[in-house]
Formats: C-alpha cells, sequence, structure tokens
C-alpha cells in the first residue's frame, strides 16, 4: 500500500474516532452545596450537596475536606455552586481532588477553590458566613 493513502486513511479513522471519544466525556454536571470548617495552618472542612447532570444523573453527596496552609479561621459556605468539567457519568465526579483554595472574609465570607482528579475538573465558588483568611492546600472528598 502507498504510504500516502495508509496515512489519508488513518486520518480518515481518527477523525471518525475522535468526535465519538470527545462526545463520551460531553456530559455537564453542577453541585450546589454547603460547608463549615475551621483552619489554623491545618483546615477542615465537610458539608453535603447536591449533584445534576444534563443526562439526567442526580446525586446527593457528602464533602469533606481537609489540608494545610497559610489559613486561620472559621467560616461557612451556605450558597456554593460547583461546575465539574472532563465528565462521561455522573460516577466519575467521586473520589478525592487535589485542590487549591483562597479564601478571605470577615462576617460575610467567600470561596474560590480549582481542583482536579485526573482528567476531571472542578471549579467551586461561594458565599457564608465567618471570618478567614488564607491560601490552602489539601483534598476535597466527595461520596454518597
Amino acid at each position: 500500500m502507498n504510504m500516502r493513502r495508509w496515512i489519508a486513511r488513518m486520518a480518515l479513522v481518527a477523525l471518525a474516532i475522535g468526535p465519538a471519544t470527545s462526545f463520551a466525556a460531553n456530559v455537564s454536571c453542577s453541585m450546589t452545596f454547603q460547608m463549615k470548617g475551621w483552619s489554623a495552618f491545618y483546615k477542615t472542612a465537610s458539608g453535603t450537596g447536591s449533584v445534576r447532570c444534563t443526562n439526567g444523573q442526580t446525586a446527593t453527596v457528602k464533602l469533606e475536606a481537609k489540608g494545610g496552609g497559610l489559613t486561620f479561621g472559621k467560616s461557612s459556605i451556605e450558597n456554593g455552586n460547583g461546575e465539574f468539567s472532563g465528565v462521561a457519568s455522573i460516577n466519575e465526579i467521586f473520589g478525592s481532588y487535589v485542590e487549591a483554595e483562597a479564601h478571605a472574609g470577615a462576617v460575610k465570607s467567600s470561596k474560590a477553590s480549582v481542583m482536579t482528579k485526573g482528567e476531571v475538573s472542578l471549579a467551586l465558588s461561594g458565599t457564608g458566613r465567618g471570618w478567614d483568611l488564607g491560601v490552602a492546600f489539601g483534598k476535597l472528598t466527595i461520596s454518597r
């Protein structure tokens, strides 16, 4: 077989397979949540949430965060939102995510986090109450 024809056929196969594999991870999932926690170099927080995906799947979840850094305070997030990317099914959201977080607040608290678990990413944001200040690293575990 001619090398040009072989390359052309492989390119056609790649084009045919490419959309099918990217379609499989094309489910969008979002989460609403609430969490409470404290930090004094060591950070811990726990909470609950609800996940909904565009394919109709839903789940009630438990959240647990642990880590450390230059962080102090006590706060609660009452109006949290999260967006998952890179999922093909709701089952892929469960597990532990590596987390980097910045938080600040006095009376009113806000949180922003970006985390990853393999190919799945999660961006969190929320507002609540308490006093806190810092930057922390750790993990967030999502379970049923």
